[in-house]
């Protein structure tokens, strides 16, 4: 059974490869592997592993946001990352862009917009199962990203965009990340939305769904956690709930297969859905679905695990392969980022987590 679902994933990824030879500019002209879109941000998490978030007696400075992070772990696995995203004209920006043109991020795309703040996070970090988060977000720059910023980032030059959805929830963002996707249809060239469901940072949070179910319909690659797909089909505020300011890891009531069903309803290739250790599951409008299994660790920080997931999703679909190894391959990135204390700044290199898989038997 589980070879014939392999031979079925690769023929769907066989097919839309065929489709991609025909784009209008070869890979060989392109200048960026891959595009990513939406968040940046200075991270300030806890300097002490279990204490409470009212007593944390300082903070170390990271950098993340979700694209931020994916942006650095696909150079770090040898891609030509570019990041479209939004600093002020501040100290933290510059922070920001010294640590990516460091990991050899393309910052080229990045504007630096007057009037508007770079974004902080502060993170707690209490293992097992509570990481609260805080957003400052307020009049945050990479909101404030415009469809001339869309226009001038070369998204017809890159092989992948990838979009994050917290980039939907305000414009000008939102209808550039619309423009942004549509030139990459235009060009053959595949998209990717993380669903990056942050309750904190909608006006409704229903608005969630209306807004990221349009989006789709201009996705190849749907990539989210269980929670986040139900998200996408929240009908009432109820159905959520936060606990522990824990903003990435909401609990939320639904039907889950509704919710997968309409998804892939939406002409999506593909599903993709993060289930923490227990890996990945892919789902396929053709009735397939595939559990990935994951790399068993000792978690000390879940946050940024997605984000590292993402990127060797990426790295894998980029080298033509099959779904399965596709989530393999970001289950062990995500798997060596739960053992560290941070997001960007601790995801692997390319040697390093090829290393490990085959250390745990390979692909």
């Amino acid at each position: 059974m589980r070879q014939k679902t392999k031979t079925l994933v690769l023929i769907l990824l066989t097919t839309r490869y065929k489709l991609l030879n025909t784009n209008k500019m070869n890979n060989q002209e392109k200048i960026y592997d891959v595009t990513t879109y939406g968040r940046s941000s200075i991270d300030l998490y806890s300097q002490e592993v279990g204490s409470p978030f009212e007593d944390i007696p300082g903070f170390h400075a990271f950098v993340g946001g979700s694209p931020l992070n994916i942006a650095v772990g696909c150079s770090r696995l040898g891609l030509k990352a570019s990041l479209l995203t939004g600093v002020g004209k501040d100290k933290v920006g510059d922070f920001l862009l010294n640590f990516l043109e460091k990991e050899k991020v393309i910052t080229e795309n990045i504007p630096v917009i007057e009037g508007a703040r770079s974004s902080a996070v502060l993170l707690g970090i209490e293992p097992p199962d509570r990481f609260p988060l805080v957003y400052y977000r307020d009049n945050c720059a990479d909101s404030q990203i415009t469809i001339d910023h869309v226009l001038k980032a070369g998204i017809e030059k890159s092989r992948l965009l990838e979009v994050s959805g917290t980039a939907l929830n305000i414009e000008p963002s939102r209808s550039a990340a619309f423009l942004a996707a549509e030139i990459a249809q235009k060009n053959d060239i595949p998209v990717m939305l993380d669903l990056d469901f942050r309750a904190d940072q909608w006006h409704d949070i229903l608005a969630f769904g209306v807004t990221t179910r349009a989006f789709m319909r201009n996705t190849n690659i749907v990539l989210g956690t269980e929670e986040e797909i139900l998200a996408a089909y929240l009908t009432d505020e109820s159905q959520l709930k936060i606990s522990h300011q824990q903003i990435s890891a909401p609990e939320i009531k639904g039907d889950i297969n509704v919710a997968i069903n309409g998804i892939l309803g939406l002409g999506v290739d593909a599903l993709i859905i993060k289930t923490g250790s227990r890996g990945a599951i892919v789902y396929l409008p053709d009735g397939t679905i595939q559990e990935v299994p994951g790399f068993p660790v000792e978690v000390v920080n879940i946050l940024g695990a997605g984000d590292a997931f993402a990127a060797g999703f990426i790295y894998g679909f980029l080298k033509d392969w099959d779904l399965y190894k596709c989530c393999r391959m970001g289950n062990a990135c995500g798997a060596h980022v739960v053992t560290q204390l941070g997001c960007a700044n601790f995801t692997p290199y390319e040697k390093d987590i090829l290393e490990f898989v085959e250390s745990k038997g390979g692909f």
